[in-house]
C-alpha cells in the first residue's frame, strides 16, 4: 500500500482538466499533469472512482463519491494524488476516519505513489451535489 505523502498542487497552467466528462452533480474536477499520458488517464479515473466508492460516511449509508463529497482529484506526473473533499457537516465526528480511508483505498490503486486528502468547505456541500444513485439509496426522491 502506498504511503500517504504531502504534495504541493501544481499551478493551474501546468494542469489539464478532463473536458469530456459528463457533468453530474457529484462528479469532481479531474486535473492531470500534462505529462500523464492520455492512455493512463482513463484507467486512473476509473480505478480511483471505484476506490472512492468503497468509502462510506459511517453515519450515512452511501458512498462519499455518490454523495458528492469529492470536489477535486489532482494527479501529478509523479503519480501523487491530491484530493479535495468536503463533509456533509463541518462538525463531522468521523472526518479524519474518512480521510484516512480515502488515503488507503486510493493509495492502493495501481500506479499511485501517494495520496493527500484536504478537507475543504468552499463551496459548502448541499444535497444538490448528490447523484441520483445516492438519492435512491437514501430514499430522497
Amino acid at each position: 500500500m502506498a504511503e500517504a505523502q504531502s504534495i504541493e498542487a501544481q499551478p493551474v497552467e501546468t494542469q489539464e482538466t478532463v473536458e469530456d466528462q459528463d457533468v453530474m452533480p457529484n462528479v469532481p474536477q479531474w486535473l492531470f499533469d500534462p505529462l500523464v499520458p492520455e492512455a493512463e488517464r482513463g484507467r486512473y479515473t476509473n480505478d480511483i472512482v471505484a476506490a472512492l466508492k468503497t468509502v462510506s460516511d459511517p453515519e450515512i449509508p452511501c458512498d462519499i463519491y455518490e454523495l458528492g463529497l469529492i470536489y477535486k482529484v489532482d494527479i501529478g506526473d509523479d503519480r501523487l494524488v491530491k484530493i479535495d473533499m468536503t463533509l456533509t457537516a463541518p462538525g463531522c465526528p468521523v472526518a479524519s476516519e474518512i480521510a484516512r480511508s480515502i488515503e488507503a483505498v486510493v493509495g492502493a490503486v495501481s500506479g499511485v505513489l501517494g495520496v493527500t486528502v484536504a478537507v475543504v468547505f468552499d463551496p459548502p456541500w448541499d444535497q444538490g451535489r448528490m447523484s441520483d444513485e445516492a438519492r435512491v439509496s437514501l430514499d430522497m426522491f
